[in-house]
């Protein structure tokens, strides 16, 4: 398990940081991956009330700094290999959604 990587505190002084693979507010899970804004369903609201918002991980707006760190922790942790039963159910879900992402939904 490796340190926490802070990528900034929210106004209200809580930490938005990488988490064991995971980007966190206040250590509660938010995303595993990050969104690039462009390709955000959302992206108009999130950009007119976050002007400087490159990505979105879950409900978080990340400039494209506080994006490089979160990319740059998010790789470093995929670069270690979890075997235990979590780790293994992560990976089956990621590889299903991918599939199921790839095919399409009707």
């Amino acid at each position: 398990m490796a340190d926490p990587v802070l990528i900034r505190f929210t106004q209200d002084g809580r930490r938005v940081e990488v988490i064991d693979g995971w980007v966190c507010l206040a250590g509660v899970r938010e995303a595993d991956q990050l969104v690039p804004l462009p390709e955000h369903p959302n992206r108009q609201a999130i950009a007119r009330e976050v002007p400087g918002a490159t990505h979105v991980a879950g409900r978080l707006p990340l400039t494209h700094a506080e994006a490089a760190i979160a990319l740059g922790a998010l790789c470093a942790a995929q670069r270690q290999f979890d075997a235990s039963p979590a780790g293994i159910a992560q990976r089956i879900r990621k590889a299903v959604w991918a599939k199921v992402a790839a095919e399409g939904v009707e």
